[in-house]
């Protein structure tokens, strides 16, 4: 950067967290007498320095927020500019590839990548490119650049269109900025299943390829098994438990779209005599399911977020009370329950702890068989444990003994 760098000077004993692993500085933390957050433009890099004037690193601003700045590096010289991108670039790449080699992951997953505010999910030779903070949309054609210089794929798409982007006072917008793409959807593997994502019009990048691992366990168990996916958006659990031999598959979600998403997955998989999709608020086709008799080996719940904030932790953990209690009473005497949360403000503790209460509440035997989190491609910062989480509880649901 040739322009002159702001500082942002932290109170004393403040530094612990980031010299700890930390990548985050909050505003309470901040000396506002000496480097005042009024004034400084969001997304500007500055540098971070201890109380004593010592630099600890370069850092992205959002003067706004709790989380004001996130580091960019410890070099207090280094900035992201279109070198360091490329670089960042390459060496998330490198890690992908060693575990997904068929070209079908996300990529760079924000401050774990050293890109915070940046998502890059890619579809084989599709690439689709997420923004939430200021500073990636100043630098959005050096990130398209970039990726293009990278693996040179077919197309890029900017889905920015997300809830963040309303905090950083950003517009939102979906444009396919390189290359065409094909009936607005992008193929992909994952586990040996096909999927059509719809990227342009899905939610979010159009797939979570969070949940990758714990489908895959999934996978083999549903064998000859009755199996219901619960906000199955496009298929992503209940498609593959067809694929993988599942007698009979029923999706649930509240958008008739999505549901003809899995229909069409169905379809491309050869699976679709096998299953069945519902259209409805899913608390509401629980209880209708149950009050019809219906009864299933496998039950997946897999919600969007209960608790998108922390002070909704309190309401958030009762839904995914009342939630996994309809799940729970659908199940065979020998049932398998996959409880699923994509809220990081619920404890890594909670979920299981929630399954456990219900089986004492509903006098049925709950035996925790797997805890799942999110794969390789979503890595977790050890210092942020925000970093991580995904949560995904088997639970083996048996008669009282």
């Amino acid at each position: 950067m040739s322009e002159a760098v702001s500082c942002l000077r932290l109170n004393p004993q403040a530094e612990r967290r980031l010299k700890s692993g930390h990548l985050w500085v909050y505003s309470n933390e901040v000396d506002i007498k000496k480097t005042p957050l009024q004034g400084l433009q969001a997304g500007s890099q500055v540098v971070i320095e201890m109380a004593n004037g010592k630099a600890l690193g370069s850092a992205v601003i959002s003067p706004d927020q709790l989380i004001c700045a996130r580091l960019i590096s410890r070099d207090s010289k280094q900035f992201l500019d279109s070198s360091l991108i490329v670089h960042r670039l390459k060496v998330a790449l490198s890690s992908r590839e060693l575990w997904y080699p068929e070209g079908c992951y996300r990529w760079v997953y924000g401050d774990s990548d050293g890109l915070p505010g940046l998502v890059v999910d890619r579809f084989g030779g599709v690439v689709v490119v997420q923004i939430s903070s200021v500073l990636m949309e100043t630098l959005r054609q050096e990130i398209v650049d970039a990726i293009i210089k990278v693996i040179k794929p077919d197309a890029v798409v900017l889905k920015n269109d997300g809830k963040l982007r309303a905090v950083e006072g950003l517009p939102e917008y979906v444009e396919v900025v390189y290359g065409e793409l094909e009936d607005n959807c992008a193929p992909l593997i994952e586990n040996g299943t096909r999927f059509m994502a719809p990227v342009i019009d899905g939610q979010k990048t159009g797939w979570f390829y969070d949940h990758r691992e714990n489908r895959a366990v999934l996978n083999r168990l549903v064998t000859g098994k009755r199996v219901l996916d619960v906000f199955s958006y496009i298929g992503g659990w209940g498609v593959q438990a067809a694929r993988h031999g599942a007698a009979e598959v029923h999706c649930v979600d509240s958008s008739a779209k999505a549901l003809d998403w899995v229909a069409q997955n169905a379809e491309l998989n050869g699976v679709a005599d096998r299953m069945t999709c519902w259209e409805g608020d899913a608390f509401e086709a629980l209880r209708q399911l149950k009050d019809s008799g219906e009864r299933f080996d496998v039950v997946v719940v897999d919600p969007p977020a209960l608790i998108p904030r922390r002070k909704d932790i309190k309401a958030g953990e009762q839904a995914y009370h009342r939630l996994n209690q309809l799940a729970m009473r659908l199940l065979n005497r020998d049932g398998l329950l996959v409880a699923g949360s994509c809220s990081m403000h619920l404890g890594e503790t909670r979920l299981p702890g929630i399954i456990r209460t219900l089986g004492r509440e509903l006098d049925r035997d709950v035996l925790i068989q797997h805890v799942g989190s999110q794969g390789a491609d979503h890595p977790v910062v050890p210092a942020i444990p925000e970093t991580r989480y995904l949560k995904a509880v088997f639970a083996r649901v048996l008669p009282t003994r």
